[in-house]
């Protein structure tokens, strides 16, 4: 909103209690039918749709030898299909005007993981998929691009919450030697926020297919 922007903005199970001037609506983004309901009442609040963040996803554990099917099922539908939901109803808004979408990768999806390893294979898929729509879409001037970010969530406390407190010593020496600015994970509001305000304006206009690291350096992609 500081940037000018007005914004919907979903939840799924936790009402938010904020004072912001984001409209709430309620939305499954695992469910096709709720999604294109939310889409369409999100589009009659804000006049048409110009940008789509799709930050649904969720970290789950998960080490290799030990995964079930359940495990799977799980993670594909709360991160891979939230994004295609997601995706697939706002083009099809977007389509007739042009419009941007941003989804959420991750760099364990580059990295792998040997904790992790269905969400980061459900993040490499997110990534695909990134590239794929961005080739799909771009003749209607929708541009799809992705994001990998290192930033101090409640999804980085759920790994901490996993590995223990034991272990808390450990994770912070890592992330000191890992992360060459700052040290430290990033602020969500101060590190991520202005690069999803310059992908959601014109300046990110000739940009698609990407995944963009905004993590202080902890993974550098290149050729």
């Amino acid at each position: 909103t500081a940037a000018g922007a007005d914004i919907v903005a979903t939840y799924h199970r936790t009402e938010p209690t904020d004072e912001g001037t984001a409209t709430w609506l309620q939305c499954d983004a695992r469910d096709q039918d709720a999604v294109g309901t939310m889409i369409d009442a999100a589009v009659s609040s804000l006049g048409g749709l110009d940008v789509l963040v799709n930050a649904a996803g969720l970290w789950q554990q998960g080490v290799p030898g030990a995964i079930t099917a359940a495990d799977i099922d799980f993670v594909l539908d709360t991160n891979l299909n939230t994004t295609v939901f997601t995706n697939q109803a706002a083009r099809a808004v977007m389509r007739k005007t042009g419009g941007r979408i941003i989804n959420f990768g991750s760099s364990e999806a580059v990295t792998g993981s040997p904790i992790s390893a269905v969400y980061a294979a459900a993040k490499g898929a997110v990534q695909a998929w990134t590239r794929s729509a961005a080739k799909a879409w771009a003749s209607d001037n929708v541009t799809v691009n992705a994001l990998a970010p290192a930033m101090h969530t409640r999804g980085a406390e759920r790994l901490r919450e996993f590995l223990g407190p034991a272990a808390a010593p450990l994770i912070d020496q890592q992330i000191k030697q890992s992360i060459p600015l700052g040290g430290a994970l990033g602020d969500p509001d101060r590190d991520l926020g202005p690069v999803l305000v310059f992908l959601a304006g014109a300046g990110s206009h000739f940009i698609t297919g990407q995944l963009l690291a905004v993590d202080g350096g902890l993974i550098m992609l290149g050729g």
